[in-house]
């Protein structure tokens, strides 16, 4: 099994950065584009992977030591910079610009991964800009974000663009059979549940309480028929992505802790040293930090959901080709379709998206955003129908 096996649905991004691993066109600098769960990140580590491989005649070949430790995050010449908080500041760019002017350690590169690169602050893209525009000879850039829009136009000009694409259902259906040994059917229902997020997909395939999670979500735009339920289903979509996001946070919570514990020796001795407080604080708000963007990422993920349904409604309406998204709760999909017009629904549409620019861009507290939303899709014609 290739390095490129775990790249679904992403034929020509493969040819071509099979083709640079192999010397054909290489540069100092990439930008991985594509919709979210396209596979940006697992594409620039399959990548690096290739250029570390031991094999000349099949880069990337997922066998040799150098492909097991690069995939494994310990290969020494390779660094991935991703954040659990909402940016990426310019301290944490300046040490991997820093690193980045060293010669690596093995015979071939120096490979600097940046994970949301599109979190980078203004100050952090300005440090990176310089290490791209005179890299070191064996120093390879590797940035992943969703558009090139998201990227510095002065760095995004110095980088080879990689755009990777929304694989189709079927082709994330046949990849949770062949790699996680899904059931054929649970393995269809998470394809089109994801709309084509891999992780997504690989989460919805593995747990029953995601599933779960995902039925309570889809399940909210049919109740809609008064203010009441309206201020219940917000109620709902936020305490169940706070339930997942504590989940997902409570434990690396506490196995930090207890590290900074054991750092500081308050375990052995008993007492916490005048520095231990400060550094608690700072470990607090980094742990606030990462508890509410990964709570945003769940609500994120959640609106997704709801704007599937009245995309699914939009199709039946207009009798547009193809399988619904959530097929499951066709009934409800056909009532929507029948007691409200396609606009109406594209209308609902609009007023999710503009929930989530309000808490993704504006800041705006999630409840007063879900709340405001969910009155926005109120569909009292449900009741009658």
């Amino acid at each position: 099994m290739t390095v490129w096996d775990s790249l679904v649905g992403q034929h020509r991004p493969i040819a071509a950065l099979r083709a640079a691993a192999e010397g054909q066109g290489m540069s100092h600098a990439y930008l991985f584009t594509g919709p979210p769960g396209s596979g940006r990140s697992n594409a620039a580590v399959a990548f690096a992977a290739a250029l570390q491989c031991e094999r000349p005649d099949e880069r990337g070949c997922g066998e040799c030591h150098e492909c097991h430790t690069v995939l494994a995050g310990s290969h020494a010449d390779v660094a991935v910079i991703r954040t659990q908080k909402l940016s990426i500041g310019v301290d944490e760019m300046r040490d991997l610009v820093r690193r980045s002017a060293l010669a690596p350690v093995g015979r071939r590169w120096q490979i600097m991964i940046v994970e949301d690169a599109d979190r980078l602050t203004e100050r952090a893209w300005n440090a990176l800009l310089k290490a791209i525009e005179e890299p070191a000879d064996r120093t390879v850039w590797m940035l992943c974000a969703p558009t090139v829009e998201d990227v510095l136009p002065t760095v995004r000009s110095r980088c080879r663009l990689v755009t990777l694409t929304t694989p189709t259902t079927d082709d994330v259906a046949a990849f949770l059979v062949r790699a996680d040994g899904a059931d054929a059917a649970v393995a269809s229902y998470a394809a089109r549940a994801s709309q084509g997020h891999i992780g997504r997909a690989r989460a919805l395939a593995r747990d029953e309480a995601t599933r779960n999670r995902r039925r309570e979500v889809v399940a909210l735009p049919a109740r809609l028929v008064s203010l009441r339920a309206c201020m219940e289903a917000a109620t709902s979509l936020s305490e169940v992505a706070k339930q997942e996001a504590e989940l997902v946070t409570g434990e690396l919570d506490a196995r930090e802790k207890s590290d900074l514990d054991a750092a500081y020796g308050v375990v052995e001795r008993g007492r916490r040293p005048r520095e231990y407080a400060p550094a608690l604080r700072d470990l607090e708000k980094d742990q606030k930090t990462r508890a509410k963007r990964r709570h945003l990422d769940i609500v994120d993920r959640g609106l997704m959901d709801l704007v599937s349904v009245y995309r699914d409604a939009i199709a039946v309406a207009t009798g547009a080709a193809g399988p619904l998204v959530n097929e499951e709760i066709r009934g409800d999909v056909e009532l929507l379709a029948r007691v409200s017009a396609p606009e109406a629904n594209l209308r609902r549409i609009a007023a999710i998206f503009e929930a989530r620019e309000q808490m993704l861009e504006f800041n705006v507290q999630p409840m007063l955003a879900l709340e405001s939303m969910m009155v926005a899709l109120v569909a009292p014609e449900v009741r009658a129908g």
